[in-house]
């Protein structure tokens, strides 16, 4: 298309992630905005075209995420019998997104929806969507709900941090900038994630997909572009520790105070 990544009191930059102000926003610079433009996307062609991108991002990935998994085994056992005590098999939602060079691939997550909720509604969760499960209801709180994605992983699929996967519906019609998220592996937490922690509340109880739509989406692939741009080692650590950290508090929270179901679509 393109679009500018702008300034905003975001959940990104009170937690001094996203400082960053793009030339083509920045009209005080003087410079005419094509060659705005084009410096903005040599940078973006800089960064998924490097070693970390593309050698060290999809190496040490699953060197990491083997061992986490076997340790968190446990854990996950115990998870996969709660479900299955709540509402049966399948233990795990397989979801279509839109993968690394716009292949699709197949997310893994604890499933935390009654079967077959993806014919009942849209593929955007709302406030207090009837179709979370007792148990998915507290997984997507604590964020366990994500481990599986170790799997996505291990598959070369994804990575730690990254921007975060996109239904292929919309992964479908990136135009401009857009297409450079897809030459970023997908992660399972980035800029958007973190804003948009608490997803449905801001989406609503009623047309999720609609908000989405409206008034998220737009956004959350600015993000996206703004996470190609700062991508590095420094940048991945801080994001990884601020969801952490993040999750950590919103669990914290719904033991103290309670609440609805939260997290992305």
């Amino acid at each position: 298309m393109p679009f500018a990544i702008r300034r905003s009191t975001t959940v990104a930059e009170r937690s001094d992630v996203s400082e960053h102000l793009t030339p083509l926003d920045n009209a005080a610079s003087g410079e005419p905005n094509q060659d705005r433009e084009q410096s903005f996307e040599r940078r973006l062609e800089r960064r998924v075209s490097g070693p970390y991108n593309l050698i060290f991002k999809p190496i040490v990935g699953p060197v990491i995420a083997v061992p986490l998994l076997v340790t968190l085994s446990p854990v996950l056992t115990v998870i996969a019998l709660a479900i299955i005590v709540d509402t049966g098999l399948p233990v795990f939602y397989r979801g279509e997104r839109g993968g690394f060079r716009g292949k699709p691939f197949r997310i893994y997550k604890f499933r935390t929806m009654v079967r077959n909720a993806d014919q009942i509604g849209g593929g955007t969760t709302a406030l207090a969507d009837p179709r979370i499960t007792r148990v998915g209801r507290l997984l997507r709180k604590t964020k366990l709900d994500e481990f599986p994605q170790l799997l996505n992983i291990i598959r070369s699929e994804m990575c730690f941090v990254g921007p975060r996967p996109e239904l292929l519906q919309y992964t479908r019609q990136y135009a401009g900038l857009e297409t450079y998220i897809s030459k970023v592996r997908p992660g399972i937490t980035d800029f958007s994630s973190i804003e948009y922690i608490n997803l449905d509340e801001v989406v609503g109880a009623g047309d999720a997909d609609a908000a989405y739509e409206r008034d998220v989406l737009q956004r959350k692939n600015q993000l996206r572009i703004h996470y190609v741009e700062q991508m590095s080692p420094l940048t991945d650590l801080r994001l990884f520790v601020i969801t952490v950290v993040r999750a950590v508090k919103g669990v914290l929270r719904h033991i103290f105070k309670g609440g609805g179901s939260h997290g992305d679509n």
